[in-house]
C-alpha cells in the first residue's frame, strides 16, 4: 500500500464507504454489504471522507429517473482520485448493476467490481480477486445464491431494524423493471424470520419493519395464503417488541385476515402504506395492476373501520401513457376519498426495459408537470388537514436519531408516533436517548410534521435506549463511519421526495 493509501486507512486497516440509492430493499442490502466488509476486516471511513475511502461501493437503483446518469457522474468524480491513489477500489452493485452488467466497465473502466442483486455476499471475494488479478471482476448471478439474512449485517440503528421476509416479486406491472432484476418472489421460513426478530429484540431493538417487495404476498412461495397475517400475530407474542410495521403491501393481496391481524395485534402500529399508482380503472389496467378503484377504496374503508386512527400513505404516478384528464380526475377523486396522511408522488418517465416505455400515448412533459403540481397541492392540503386533527392528542413517541434537522437550533428532539408521524418535541430536563419513549401533547400541525411545544408529560427509559447508549459509547472508541445515503434504518421517513418501494409495489 502506498503512503497515500495509508493516509486514508485507519490503524493500518483498509476503509470503506457505501453509497446507497433507491428503496428500502437497497438500504437493507447496504447493511449487509457493510457487515460483509467489516467481517472481512475493513472499517468504515471517517465521516466526510467523500470518496477518500480505500473501497467505495455504489449500491444502485434502476427505477429512479436518471439513475444511470447519477451513477456515472459519481464514478467520473472518483476517477481522478482513484488515479492518484494506487490500491483504491470501486465496486458497483444493486439493480442497475444487475441490468447493465458489462456496460458499467465499458463506460467506467476504472471500476474494479460489478456484482448483482443475487450475489451481494461475493463482494469481499471479488474485491480481493480484482486486487490480485489487477483486472475488473464482473459477476452477476441469475438467481438468489443465499437469502440475505444469512449474511453479516452492520445495522444503522440500535433500536429499530428492517427484517426481510421475502425477496423478489411475482407481479408484472408495466412500469416496473424490478421483477426482472430481483427475480421471482422467494419467501423465508416463518421460523427463521421470528428467530431473527427475537435475536434483534435480545440485542435491544424495540421496533421492526417487515420488508418485502410485495410484503403481504408473503406465503405464496410456501403455499399459505394467510402466512402474512399469521406472521404479524406471531410478532405480537414476542416480549420486548414494542412496534411492528411492514412495507410495502399490494392491494391485490390485502385480505381481511391481514386487517384483522393489524387491528388485534397490540404491537402492530396503526399505519399502512398502500400504493395506489392511479385512481383510473383504464390506467390501472394498462399498468397491469390487478385491482380497480372500487376495490382500493374498499380496503381503505375496511382499514379505517377496524383501526380508526390509522395513518394511510400511498404512491401515485402521474402521466402514465394514455392518461387523459378524466383519468387524472379519477386519481384526484381517490385522493380526496382516501385522505392520505402523505403521498409519494412521481411524474412518469420511461424506464428502459419496461413495457410502458414502448406504449403509445406518451404524455408531453408540460402536461405531466401541470397535473403533478395539482396533485401535490391537493395532497398538501389534505395532509395538513389530517395533521390538524392530531392537535390536542396525547401520543407516545419513540425518540428518533437524526430526524429533526433543526433540533439543535430549536432545542427540540424528534420522535415517531405510533402511526409513524414525525413529531418535534420540547427537550426535557431529564436525559432522553434514541429508542426511549416519551409522552407528549400535540400543540401544532404542519403538512409534514407535528409539534409538541409543552413540557414532556412522561419519559420512559427503555432497553432500546440502553442499546443505543451502549452502541454509541462503543462507536466513540473507534472512527465514526460514513452513513448510508438514505434515512436511518428502522425509522422510514415519509417525505414526498422519497419512495417507499421500488415502484413495483
Amino acid at each position: 500500500m502506498s503512503s497515500i493509501d495509508r493516509s486514508q486507512s485507519v490503524g493500518g486497516t483498509r476503509t470503506y464507504e457505501v453509497r446507497t440509492y433507491g428503496c428500502q430493499m437497497n438500504v437493507h442490502d447496504s447493511e449487509r454489504l457493510s457487515g460483509l466488509l467489516e467481517d472481512a476486516g475493513y472499517v468504515r471511513a471517517p465521516e466526510g471522507a467523500d470518496g477518500d475511502a480505500d473501497v467505495v461501493v455504489f449500491n444502485t437503483c434502476a427505477v429512479r429517473e436518471n439513475a444511470d446518469n447519477k451513477l456515472y457522474g459519481n464514478l467520473g468524480h472518483l476517477a481522478p482520485k482513484k488515479a492518484s491513489r494506487p490500491g483504491m477500489q470501486i465496486a458497483v452493485g444493486g439493480c442497475l448493476a444487475q441490468k447493465d452488467r458489462d456496460t458499467i466497465v465499458k463506460r467506467a473502466p476504472w471500476v474494479d467490481v460489478v456484482f448483482g442483486t443475487h450475489n451481494i455476499g461475493k463482494l469481499p471475494v471479488l474485491l480481493e480477486r480484482a486486487r490480485v488479478q489487477e483486472e475488473a471482476q464482473v459477476e452477476i448471478a441469475e438467481s438468489l445464491e443465499a437469502f440475505p439474512s444469512t449474511l453479516p449485517t452492520r445495522r444503522e440503528s440500535a433500536y429499530a431494524a428492517w427484517v426481510s421476509i421475502s425477496v423478489g416479486c411475482n407481479n408484472t406491472c408495466t412500469f416496473c423493471i424490478v421483477p426482472a432484476l430481483r427475480g421471482k418472489e422467494k419467501d423465508r421460513r416463518p421460523g427463521d424470520i421470528l428467530a431473527e426478530v427475537e435475536a434483534l429484540v435480545a440485542e435491544g431493538v424495540s421496533e421492526i419493519t417487515l420488508l418485502g417487495q410485495n410484503v403481504n404476498a408473503y406465503g405464496s412461495d410456501i403455499g399459505d395464503r394467510e402466512a402474512f397475517s399469521k406472521l404479524l400475530r406471531a410478532c405480537g407474542n414476542i416480549e420486548g417488541l414494542e412496534r411492528v410495521r411492514f412495507t410495502s403491501p399490494h392491494p391485490r393481496d390485502f385480505t381481511d385476515d391481514v386487517i384483522a391481524a393489524m387491528a388485534e395485534t397490540p404491537n402492530a402500529m396503526p399505519q399502512l402504506h398502500m400504493p395506489l399508482q392511479s385512481g383510473s380503472d383504464p390506467v390501472l389496467k394498462a399498468m397491469r395492476r390487478s385491482y380497480r378503484q372500487e376495490r382500493y377504496l374498499g380496503i381503505i374503508e375496511k382499514v379505517r373501520a377496524a383501526i380508526p386512527h390509522a395513518a394511510i400513505t400511498t404512491d401515485i404516478i402521474v402521466g402514465f401513457p394514455s392518461e387523459t384528464e378524466e383519468d387524472f380526475q379519477q386519481t384526484l377523486h381517490v385522493v380526496r376519498e382516501a385522505r392520505f396522511a402523505q403521498a409519494y408522488t412521481f411524474q412518469y418517465s420511461k424506464r428502459p426495459g419496461t413495457p410502458a416505455a414502448e406504449m403509445d400515448g406518451q404524455i408531453p412533459k408540460a402536461v405531466v408537470q401541470e397535473r403533478y403540481e395539482r396533485l401535490v397541492a391537493l395532497q398538501e392540503e389534505i395532509s395538513w388537514e389530517e395533521n390538524k386533527k392530531q392537535v390536542g392528542r396525547t401520543l407516545e413517541l419513540m425518540v428518533a436519531e437524526g430526524e429533526g434537522r433543526k433540533d439543535g437550533t430549536t432545542h427540540r428532539l424528534s420522535g415517531r408516533a405510533p402511526d409513524n408521524r414525525l413529531v418535534h418535541f420540547t427537550k426535557p430536563e431529564q436525559e432522553v436517548r434514541p429508542g426511549d419513549v416519551v409522552t407528549v401533547e400535540i400543540t401544532y400541525a404542519a403538512p409534514h410534521h407535528l409539534l409538541a411545544e409543552g413540557a414532556v408529560l412522561d419519559v420512559r427509559r427503555t432497553r432500546a435506549g440502553d442499546a443505543w447508549e451502549k452502541r454509541n459509547a462503543a462507536e466513540q472508541a473507534k472512527p465514526v463511519g460514513v452513513m448510508l445515503g438514505l434515512p436511518k434504518i428502522g425509522v422510514p421517513e415519509p417525505q414526498p421526495a422519497v419512495a417507499s418501494g421500488c415502484g413495483g409495489d
